[in-house]
């Protein structure tokens, strides 16, 4: 499987460039089966889940090619219904091509999900959503069989800001009949790079980024070009390997305003941290102050996919910090791995306890999901000693040549297969 030899102790420092966004460019590629036409993508990130993605669109007869950042997808001559079974199984984010599917053909065959192992993530918003726009949907032996005569656009009220479910509903009423209102809709910056993409290749979108998006169907959609935006995710993943080094990390191609929650954290946890228009600096502190209580929430709240690199930092703080988990049920598998690292974290259902120590010390440990398996290897950068960090394919799944990168700003790091 390949694993990340990480040796603790080493200060990191230099600049660092973040890629492309994986949430971004996965609902975007999605996206380009919807018109028939030819899709130009820049900055797209060298990822696994982008490769199974890229599978996905050759197994539906799409035309795909990749210059090192650069994607050209051509769906004029898309000639499947079904999405290959063991591809959806890998990635979770493939769900979102039942609304794209759905609007381009008016039949999908989708079987449930994969992906991170970080609980239960209930389609049922997806499947309540399609079927309001017109879909009919049956669900027997593991597959998700949906059709339609025609989609028609209606207002929807999300029980909840699902990311993907308002993704999935974007797609499907890109090209439906009349307009489209999601009420309670996900505010991530991703659903305006989604928004975007659309609206450049023809669609009538407004709304992105607040809760309400309106969707005006439109009958066709023209040849496009984007530019995926900055990936505000790894860029909080280094914005923490500055913090728990001790280090001085200058972060670039980044969009500050998407940070926001988790620069304030990082202050109050005592880094310095100075803003430019598209960069930031992040000083480490000789002692990590402990954080009284982080709760994970929809944008513009704190991310959950920030929530296990933080928990690194805050087992070396100075006190008790509290972690709170209000997005995903199963989501401190990483807590356990960075116990045997000397940690002293307490799991109470959905709050994590977290007493700082001194230092943590090298173990064999394993990445459960994409996020944890990050989280271990900042454990690592901080740790004395020597960490293993195993099931590597998490980490490649979001984070590109990440081992590289932290070699470039000082760590001791390698990748062994």
């Amino acid at each position: 499987m390949g694993k990340i030899v990480v040796i603790g102790g080493n200060r990191l420092t230099g600049e660092v460039s973040v890629t492309g966004a994986k949430n971004a460019v996965l609902p975007i590629l999605a996206a380009t089966v919807i018109g028939g036409n030819e899709s130009t993508i820049f900055n797209v990130p060298k990822l696994r889940d982008v490769e199974v993605m890229e599978k996905i669109l050759i197994s539906l007869g799409c035309k795909v090619k990749r210059l090192d950042r650069m994607m050209w997808v051509d769906s004029k001559s898309l000639n499947s219904v079904k999405i290959p079974e063991e591809l959806v199984r890998e990635m979770r984010s493939s769900i979102i091509l039942m609304g794209a599917m759905l609007s381009r053909t008016g039949e999908v065959i989708i079987s449930y999900p994969g992906g991170c192992e970080i609980g239960p993530r209930p389609i049922d918003l997806h499947l309540k959503a399609l079927r309001e726009l017109g879909a009919d949907i049956v669900e027997s032996h593991g597959f998700i069989y949906c059709k339609t005569k025609e989609l028609k656009g209606c207002e929807i009220q999300l029980d909840y800001p699902s990311v993907g479910a308002t993704e999935n509903i974007m797609l499907a009423a890109v090209k439906a009949k009349g307009t489209t209102i999601i009420r309670n809709a996900a505010r991530e910056p991703e659903i305006v790079d989604l928004q975007d993409y659309l609206n450049k290749a023809g669609a009538k979108i407004s709304g992105a980024g607040t809760s309400v998006i309106i969707i005006d169907g439109v009958k066709e959609l023209k040849d496009v070009t984007h530019n995926t935006m900055p990936d505000r995710i790894v860029a909080g993943t280094y914005m923490i390997a500055s913090a728990i080094t001790e280090g001085e990390i200058v972060i670039k191609n980044i969009i500050i305003d998407h940070l926001q929650a988790i620069i304030a954290k990082l202050r109050e946890a005592g880094c310095l941290i100075y803003t430019d228009n598209n960069s930031l600096k992040v000083i480490g502190p000789k002692r990590i102050n402990s954080i009284e209580m982080i709760q994970t929430l929809p944008y513009p709240g704190f991310p959950t996919d920030m929530q296990a690199q933080m928990m690194a930092l805050l087992s070396i703080a100075n006190g008790t910090s509290i972690i709170s988990e209000t997005v995903f049920e199963n989501r401190f598998k990483h807590a356990e791995e960075l116990i045997r690292m000397g940690a002293n974290i307490k799991i109470f259902g959905k709050v994590a306890i977290i007493k700082g120590v001194k230092e943590l010390t090298g173990a064999k440990t394993t990445a459960k999901d994409l996020r944890g398996g990050a989280c271990l290897i900042l454990a690592g950068l901080a740790a004395k000693g020597v960490t293993e960090v195993e099931n590597m394919y998490h980490i490649e799944r979001g984070y590109e040549d990440f081992h590289i990168e932290l070699e470039k700003l000082g760590a001791n790091i390698k990748k062994v297969e």
